[in-house]
């Protein structure tokens, strides 16, 4: 065995205990502030249908509608690559996976939407239309419905401004109420909390789903819900702090990410209609802000939607996905890793940009984590920081299927469970440990279980 010297010291052991007594209380703060990546699939968009338009088929239709725009427009891997300027090597690959994906798996998050898409209609109607959806969404859930199913699916109510928060409290309780009735809620419920403004409202969401889980048994945290960031105020208050890390506080553990609404922001900024954009500097900074705030607490980030549409004749819709796919690489590229898309004909630009981004990457971050995981050196120098996000760019794209898990263990040496720890993320499923682009995987996304807390936490 290896002697070692004894070596010197100065300060007394008592002087240890102390420093550590002292920060214990903060040790333990930033640990439920800032619990990391909760080590689940995340959806690489969410597709927005209004209440009244969601049917049992909705996501079958949207798969379809794609396939036939692709055929249409991009009838080959070859002319989709002219479209989008993809190199000759990823043309076969990414445009195989496409009409796969499309075929198999179309929309991987499913927003029923009563707020802006839905609109204000008489009481009874909006009652009758989130009951509808709720008993698809079970339906859907158990096996009753449709095979193609989204992973992940709920609704967007209205905000609790004033003016619709009596309706907006009563299209959750009616929807919640049908979820528990006909059987309990999904794996992959998603609640969206639109137009937040003020931490109260927040916390008043909290309130509602403490309430609701009280009176109807269920596992105190099983509800969560996302905060739709569109408005200034959600991102400097007028005490000039920042809000965003202020509102995920208040959601005292709930919050499961936070969407940025690109139309509703830009407009509060002053912006005018033809320049609201997701690259928008007044977009850029916002989502900067909720960047930063939402790191390491495990809050998910979704990138906005583009509001110009792929129809009509071949021309303009190639112009509008180039469009659409040059926003969802820059996303990509700044770690925005979901964003919205809000008609079928985004489906293909979607999965070809989000494939494109994780192939392209796919031999170099293979490489450096092979090289770290050996300590084998190289060309770059990696961290552990770096290895973590190696890793989770190579699961990203395992979960969206862009990439399989036999080529990457055969570039990275490692097995899934090997990437899992080296992103820190927790022992998966069995489940979980498929690949998610071979189908759903409701158990593994954010209030998992039909009965557990959310999972972030």
């Amino acid at each position: 065995m290896e002697q070692h010297e004894a070596v010197a010291t100065t300060l007394a052991r008592s002087v240890r205990e102390e420093i550590g007594a002292a920060l214990a209380d903060v040790d333990a703060e930033l640990a439920r502030r800032y619990p990391g990546d909760p080590g689940t699939r995340q959806p690489v968009h969410t597709v927005y249908v209004p209440g009244d338009a969601f049917a049992a088929d909705t996501v079958r239709s949207w798969g379809d509608q794609a396939l036939r725009a692709m055929d249409e427009h991009a009838p080959d891997p070859a002319a989709l690559a002219a479209v989008l300027g993809l190199p000759d090597g990823l043309a076969e690959p990414v445009y195989a996976r496409v009409r796969a994906k499309l075929e198999r798996e179309p929309v991987e998050d499913l927003r029923v939407d009563f707020e802006d898409g839905y609109g204000t209609r008489p009481d009874a109607e909006e009652d009758a239309a989130a009951a509808r959806a709720a008993r698809l969404v079970a339906a859907a859930s158990t096996g009753a419905g449709p095979r193609e199913a989204a992973p992940y699916v709920g609704i967007r109510m209205k905000c609790l401004e004033a003016a619709v928060r009596e309706r907006a409290v009563r299209t959750l309780d009616v929807f919640l109420t049908a979820l528990v009735d006909a059987g309990g809620p999904p794996a992959g419920l998603v609640l969206t909390l639109p137009k937040v403004s003020h931490p109260e409202q927040v916390r008043a969401m909290v309130r509602l789903c403490e309430e609701f889980e009280r009176a109807r048994g269920l596992a105190a945290g099983r509800l969560g819900f996302e905060i739709q960031i569109e408005t200034t105020q959600a991102i400097v208050g007028p005490d000039g702090r920042a809000t965003v890390a202020r509102l995920i506080d208040a959601a005292a553990g709930r919050a499961t990410a936070l969407h940025y609404g690109t139309f509703d922001y830009s407009a509060s900024c002053g912006v005018s209609a033809a320049h609201q954009s997701l690259d928008h500097p007044a977009a850029d900074h916002a989502k900067a802000v909720m960047q930063a705030a939402a790191a390491g607490t495990g809050v998910r980030l979704s990138d906005g939607s583009t509001n110009v549409l792929p129809v009509g004749p071949t021309a303009r819709v190639h112009d509008a996905w180039r469009l659409h796919y040059a926003l969802v690489r820059r996303s990509l590229a700044r770690a925005y890793y979901q964003g919205w898309d809000m008609h079928p004909g985004h489906l293909p630009t979607r999965y070809a940009a989000v494939y494109a981004f994780y192939r392209e990457g796919l031999e170099e971050a293979a490489g450096r984590l092979a090289a770290y995981a050996r300590r084998a050196g190289g060309a770059v120098l990696d961290e552990p920081a770096t290895a973590r996000a190696l890793s989770g760019h190579l699961l990203r794209g395992l979960d969206c299927g862009a990439l399989d898990g036999a080529e990457v263990s055969r570039l990275t040496g490692l097995e899934r469970a090997d990437l899992d720890r080296l992103a820190g993320r927790p022992t998966p499923t069995a489940d979980a440990a498929r690949d998610a682009g071979a189908g759903p995987r409701v158990a593994s996304g954010p209030g998992a279980g039909a009965d557990q807390p959310v999972q972030r936490r």
